[in-house]
Parts: structure tokens; C-alpha cells; sequence
């Protein structure tokens, strides 16, 4: 027990104890703020790889739109509804969950 003692009160020993302590918890680079910031690295990482494939794609959407003028017309009509002046554009809109009074009636 005397041995231990010695040692716990060695004032090297407890300098070199707070030293670790104040690496782990107290610097601006301690551990607990490098395990967050690898933390967010990583999360940066996969939003990188993510809008860098969504860069690819959307190049590659521009390029297939803007190589033929028919891709074109045809993406006009499809996403902004546009129409030739001498034609009508009817957009369908199917009722995917029936009305609770249409289910009522369809019941008498």
C-alpha cells in the first residue's frame, strides 16, 4: 500500500495525469472535438460523392436535352405543359384514394 501511495503523489505522475486530462477535454483539439469534427467529415464526404453524381446526371440531362430539338419540345411539354397555338393540352389527374362520399355512394 506505501508503494502505491508513492506513486499517486508523485508530482510527476500528476502533472503527466492532468496533462493527459486536459488533452482529452479541455484543448481546442481534444479528443471528444476530433471524434466530432471526423464525424463531420465524413457526413461532408458523402455529400460530396452525392452532388458530384447529381452533377453528372444533370450534365448529362442537359446534354441529351440540348442535343436534339425534338428532346427539347418534348421536355417543354412534359415539365412546363407548353403547347402548340393550334392545339389543347388536357392534363388527367387520377383520384388515387377514392372520397369518402364517393365510397358512400358507390356503397347504396
Amino acid at each position: 500500500m506505501h508503494q502505491l501511495q508513492k506513486w499517486i503523489v508523485n508530482k510527476y505522475i500528476i502533472a503527466t495525469a492532468l496533462f493527459i486530462a486536459m488533452l482529452f477535454f479541455s484543448d481546442k483539439n481534444s479528443l471528444m472535438d476530433q471524434v466530432k469534427l471526423y464525424g463531420q467529415y465524413n457526413k461532408v464526404k458523402a455529400e460530396h460523392q452525392y452532388y458530384t453524381q447529381e452533377i453528372e446526371r444533370a450534365k448529362k440531362e442537359y446534354n441529351e436535352l440540348f442535343s436534339n430539338d425534338k428532346n427539347l419540345e418534348k421536355f417543354a411539354r412534359e415539365k412546363y405543359l407548353m403547347k402548340r397555338e393550334d392545339e389543347d393540352v388536357y392534363v388527367i389527374i387520377e383520384n388515387l384514394k377514392p372520397n369518402a362520399n364517393e365510397a358512400q355512394e358507390s356503397a347504396q
